[in-house]
This record gives C-alpha cells, sequence and structure tokens, in this order.
C-alpha cells in the first residue's frame, strides 16, 4: 500500500464516461484532472474556495489538453455553496476536505443537494495518528458515517485509501 493514488481511488467507483461530477475542494487537481480523462465525454465541476490552485488547474488542464473541467471559485461550507444545480451530478468527490472542514455536515447536504438519485460521494481523509497530520484536526470514518446516516445516505462501502487515509462511498 501506498501514499494516496487518485487513480486508485477512482477505481472504487464504476465510472461511466458521460457522467458529470463534482470535486469539492479541488485545490490544483490532484483528482479532478484524473477524473476528468476518465470522464471523457462527460464534465467535472473543480470547486475550490482559493483561487491559486484553480488557476494552476486551469493551467495543467490546458496544457493536458482536458476541456472538460469547468474552475468554480466558491466556498462549499455556504448554503447552496457549490453553485450547482438540485440532482446536477452522478458522483461527488470530498477528498481531503472534510478535516478541514468547520461545518461537516453543511458540505454533506450540499453534496447530497446536487447529486441524482442513486448518485455517489467520495470521501477519502486522513487517518487519525499519522505521521503527515500531526498539527491537523482529523475527521473520524465513524463521524463522517454518523452524519452520512442521519442525512439518508447508504454506505457502499469502506476501503483504505493508501497507507495515511480511509475512504468511504455513499449513495444517495
Amino acid at each position: 500500500m501506498e501514499f494516496l493514488d487518485p487513480e486508485e481511488g477512482l477505481k472504487q467507483l464504476r465510472l461511466k464516461k458521460g457522467m458529470t461530477a463534482a470535486d469539492f475542494g479541488s485545490g490544483s487537481g490532484g483528482w479532478a484532472i484524473p477524473l476528468a480523462k476518465i470522464l471523457e465525454e462527460g464534465k467535472v465541476y473543480a470547486i475550490d474556495i482559493l483561487e491559486e490552485p484553480l488557476s494552476a488547474l486551469k493551467s495543467r488542464a490546458r496544457l493536458e489538453k482536458i476541456f472538460n473541467v469547468e474552475i468554480i471559485q466558491s466556498n462549499i461550507e455556504a448554503t447552496r455553496g457549490s453553485k450547482l444545480s438540485d440532482s446536477s451530478c452522478d458522483l461527488v468527490l470530498m477528498t481531503n476536505l472534510l478535516f478541514e472542514c468547520d461545518n461537516k455536515k453543511i458540505v454533506l447536504e450540499e453534496g447530497k443537494r446536487v447529486l441524482k438519485p442513486g448518485g455517489k460521494i467520495l470521501v477519502v481523509d486522513w487517518q487519525k495518528d499519522n505521521p503527515l497530520t500531526s498539527e491537523v484536526e482529523w475527521v473520524s470514518i465513524e463521524e463522517v458515517k454518523k452524519i452520512a446516516k442521519e442525512l439518508g445516505f447508504k454506505i457502499e462501502k469502506e476501503f483504505e485509501a493508501g497507507i495515511y487515509h480511509w475512504g468511504l462511498i455513499l449513495v444517495k
């Protein structure tokens, strides 16, 4: 098992080329770019609060000739923070995101709002007591599962996502 590998994480999902996905907290595109390559006929909304990583993502996508990524600068913790329409996505990614969020429930509610019925959220986050995040508030898989159940999600799968991360697939 190695460090977090987006391609391996995405293999946990049954992706189809024409899907619409949102990457909440996309940063500079570590997950959005590999996802956009798989969803070549679909669309990936890369959403982040910070302009700098989004600018890097835009440059990288252009360089790699990836044209199905739409960049949205927004605060995912705000009400309707993704700026996406209700039931517009097949998939939402929340990778290394929830540990940074003050209100995890609002973020998961926003994910649920934009998902189509049967749509999925891939949550990947830091494991407790790992050497890389000793300064970080981490989030437990149990806490995320509890919030997900409160919101009516079905937990489809739990998995190890590299040596320092856990993964969870939630279904609306």
